[in-house]
């Protein structure tokens, strides 16, 4: 594996070039051709992974498919095999499920929408964090405008420190 530094210049490199052809990020590793204002046009995204980036739920199928409903997460068998079995006995191929708890739910939106374009709105942290946004202001990882408008979206510098941001606002 390339090491931190090379893997960020990789990265800043991707994004540049990306925009020069008339694509923007919407997602850290994401990419979209813009529309007439300058911003990813939303037909161009995936429509699949904006669920999972914004909590909505997802029904997933087939072997080793992740579903979410409700707040529920459930996965199926991961070999064709036993997931074939499954069906065919008559039931659920599903093994194994999880019910998110509100701590949960509320680390997995801050992990998420941090890393989206439209970002976190501020209003959904506790008081501390939304004091920790000045510091990663500071430290050039959130937009100081967008705060100001009450969301948290990231920079450029900020999608290569995406952990670090959760972490700091967690």
């Amino acid at each position: 594996m390339p090491d931190d530094d090379l893997q960020a210049d990789m990265y800043e490199l991707a994004d540049w070039l990306f925009g020069a052809a008339g694509y923007a990020w919407y997602e850290v590793s994401n990419w979209a051709r813009v529309d007439g204002t300058g911003a990813p046009d939303p037909r161009h995204r995936s429509r699949h992974n904006a669920a999972y980036w914004t909590g909505e739920d997802w029904w997933g199928v087939g072997p080793g498919a992740h579903s979410h409903v409700g707040g529920v997460r459930w996965w199926n068998a991961r070999h064709p095999a036993a997931y074939a079995e499954r069906v065919l006995a008559g039931l659920s191929p599903a093994v194994g499920r999880e019910v998110l708890a509100p701590a949960t739910r509320h680390l997995e939106r801050v992990l998420l929408e941090t890393r989206i374009r439209e970002g976190l709105s501020t209003a959904v942290l506790s008081p501390d964090a939304r004091t920790a946004v000045a510091g990663l202001i500071a430290d050039g990882l959130v937009d100081p405008a967008a705060a100001l408008r009450g969301r948290v979206e990231l920079t450029i510098r900020g999608r290569l420190l995406a952990d670090d941001v959760v972490r700091r606002l967690t």
